[in-house]
């Protein structure tokens, strides 16, 4: 369904007509392009034979009625769909300090590391928690809102997918992640605000201690749930040959912990995608409070499309004025030397 935000801008369309019926006034020089427009569009004689509409003449009025159209903002109204809001608020704190690029996780049987491995899951996640405010919060050695709560998760999700590591800093800033978690989500209902956050280490960066954080945090009723995600094992090559080391020796389990029981949450360790999987599928079971169905339709705007067609048709009304003076010069010069023969 078709709608304008500004219908009475179709009031200009018979602008152009307006302007043919106008007295015609002599120009006082030879113009450039306009000369040849305002012969097309100005009122003819009487006793002249009215003449067919040229190019020229068409792509104007073309670029006119798509410009004022453009300018009337037409939106295209989609389809409605039902969304169930469960009522619950549920940010999502992801880590993107250097040390999510260590490859000891796997996707389809391909090393991945742990960035990949997360927004592999996240995704399936996202797009499961239809009828959730979902917001996506990354950090480093800074915390930064990536998308805030809404019902869109397809959007959301596409933001999660275009998170990069090094975004916000090499460094992990726990406490500011939580800080910032908290901020987000206050004045909301208190049985529905609830954090997952996603670490692979221990905080080394920002200006709030985690625990002072989670116990704001739990002031609040903010239920954080925490997910150390890092393989135990990993072989590496050294000078001396192949060697196992443990990747995730940097992970501060005991904080994550302690952060999860001070708020009413659950601490999760993933070792592997599969982990992360059956993690996330224990968190899609928490349970929704139901509400209202409430509609949505989906706004497509067409201005640019309009505009872009409006470019188009002048430009080529442009190349067609050229063209007819190009012509008419030559017709003057082939008159002009048959005179003189």
């Amino acid at each position: 369904m078709l709608e304008l935000s500004w219908p009475w801008f179709l009031l200009l369309l018979p602008l152009p007509f307006i302007m043919y019926f106008l007295p015609q006034t002599k120009p006082r020089g030879d113009g450039i392009w306009w000369g040849s427009s305002t012969e097309l569009l100005s009122k003819h004689d009487t006793t002249t034979t009215v003449k067919r509409p040229t190019l020229h003449y068409v792509c104007l009025l073309l670029s006119w009625v798509l410009l004022v159209l453009a300018i009337s903002q037409p939106v295209w109204l989609g389809e409605p769909t039902k969304v169930t809001p469960s009522g619950r608020d549920l940010l999502i704190a992801l880590d993107l300090s250097g040390s999510m690029q260590v490859s000891d996780m796997a996707l389809n049987d391909q090393p991945a590391n742990r960035l990949e491995a997360a927004k592999s899951v996240l995704s399936d996640f996202i797009q499961a928690r239809r009828g959730d405010r979902i917001g996506i919060i990354v950090f480093g050695s800074k915390a930064y809102l990536q998308a805030p709560l809404s019902f869109d998760t397809k959007t959301i999700n596409q933001l999660v997918q275009e998170t990069q590591i090094g975004f916000a800093g090499e460094q992990t800033a726990i406490g500011d992640a939580i800080g910032l978690g908290i901020k987000r989500l206050e004045d909301k209902p208190s049985d529905k605000k609830v954090l997952i956050l996603m670490t692979d280490g221990a905080n080394t960066a920002g200006r709030v201690q985690p625990q002072q954080a989670a116990s704001f945090a739990a002031s609040q009723n903010v239920k954080i749930h925490t997910i150390g995600i890092g393989a135990d094992s990993m072989v590496v090559q050294s000078f001396f040959g192949p060697k196992a080391i443990n990747p995730s020796s940097d992970l501060d389990e005991t904080l994550l912990k302690n952060i999860a029981a001070q708020t009413g949450g659950e601490y999760f360790r993933a070792k592997s995608t599969e982990d992360l999987q059956s993690i996330y599928q224990t968190l899609d079971a928490l349970e929704p409070t139901p509400t209202e169905d409430i509609w949505q339709r989906p706004l497509n705007s067409l201005f640019h499309w309009l505009g872009l067609g409006s470019m188009i048709f002048f430009a080529l009304a442009l190349l067609s004025s050229k063209h007819i003076a190009w012509n008419n010069r030559f017709k003057k010069d082939v008159t002009r030397k048959g005179d003189q023969a």
